[in-house]
């Protein structure tokens, strides 16, 4: 019985597996990671530093970021002269972009999550969430409702604690509580799914935008926050939910089209938008903010990264948007 059994798994899987290889690369150690890198064309001045960098941040990881200065060709051969250090140089930039991206995200978070719970629990009471009438019928509440309570049993917040030792009724916090508790990406559909339009056109305007954009924003946001969170690649990215823009620009936008020199690539789906939202919404909640000088500073720092794989201009920082003339 076992041995049918075995065969029968063979054969399922010999036909599940039909035009499909199977995989046969050996794990190799550190000085053979960096001996094939070296076979195929990559100049190593300091081998010792290189295989350093290779053990605490990964051969795959690094890998990543070794596509842009190979030719293409099924060997992986590298463009002439590339060396070690031009591709640890751009996960370095990748890195410090993520956290400066972070930092940023984090501020709008905050933000977002004081406007809209301020504006709807001083319109609507401060259980507001607890009404299903203020959400589209798509949204399942009650869902909503489960991941509130199960975050305030999860959660040891002193704020949590307070109140579920006080008070009996209603048996969740008020918003302003409950704002602190859930995810960007639920904050995110709570904004989306509200089903009074013009809450939706009050809280935008309190960032300076409008609705329909702001749910876009958000969306790219909270999936732009995960991407940094996991330490993912940002650099070159192709963004699956880019943000929408306004189909008048206002005065405080952009050029646009976004131009950059390589034909190939779509600006409109890569990081550079989601920079100029992070700096919109900066500018709306801190005019002060000097998150855009940190900017220029760090592409300046790591002037060789292509700019055309952000979707960025070539002179980005000239564009009146930035305000960098101003400094």
């Amino acid at each position: 019985m076992m041995l049918k059994s075995a065969g029968f798994f063979c054969l399922a899987f010999c036909e599940i597996g039909i035009g499909m290889t199977l995989f046969d690369k050996p794990a190799l150690d550190v000085p053979a990671q960096l001996k094939q890198w070296q076979g195929r064309g990559l100049v190593v001045e300091d081998e010792l530093r290189a295989q350093h960098y290779l053990a605490v941040v990964g051969y795959y990881r690094l890998s990543a970021y070794s596509l842009p200065f190979q030719l293409g060709n099924p060997e992986h051969h590298f463009i002439t002269d590339t060396s070690f250090d031009d591709i640890f140089d751009l996960y370095a930039f990748d890195r410090e972009l993520r956290l400066l991206v972070l930092d940023a995200i984090e501020r709008i978070e905050v933000s977002m999550r004081s406007g809209i719970g301020n504006y709807m629990a001083t319109k609507y009471g401060a259980h507001w969430y607890l009404n299903e009438s203020h959400f589209a019928y798509s949204y399942d509440h009650k869902v909503l409702l489960a991941d509130i309570e199960l975050h305030c049993k999860r959660k040891k917040e002193l704020f949590v604690k307070h109140y579920t030792v006080k008070y009996s009724s209603p048996r969740l916090p008020p918003s302003w509580v409950v704002m602190e508790l859930l995810t960007f990406g639920q904050l995110s559909m709570i904004y989306d799914r509200m089903a009074n339009a013009c809450d939706q056109k009050a809280i935008a305007r309190l960032f300076g935008t409008q609705a329909e954009l702001l749910r876009s924003w958000l969306q790219t946001l909270s999936y732009m926050r995960n991407v940094c969170a996991h330490h993912s690649r940002l650099w070159n990215r192709e963004l699956g939910n880019a943000p929408k823009v306004p189909k008048k620009s206002p005065s405080n936008w952009i050029k646009w089209p976004i131009e950059v020199s390589d034909d190939n690539i779509r600006p409109h789906v890569r990081l550079y938008l989601v920079l100029v939202v992070i700096e919109f919404l900066l500018q709306s909640i801190n005019p002060e903010s000097s998150w855009h000088q940190r900017l220029f500073e760090l592409m300046h720092k790591y002037n060789r990264v292509s700019k055309a794989h952000m979707g960025m201009p070539e002179e980005w920082s000239t564009d009146s948007f930035w305000r960098l003339s101003e400094e």
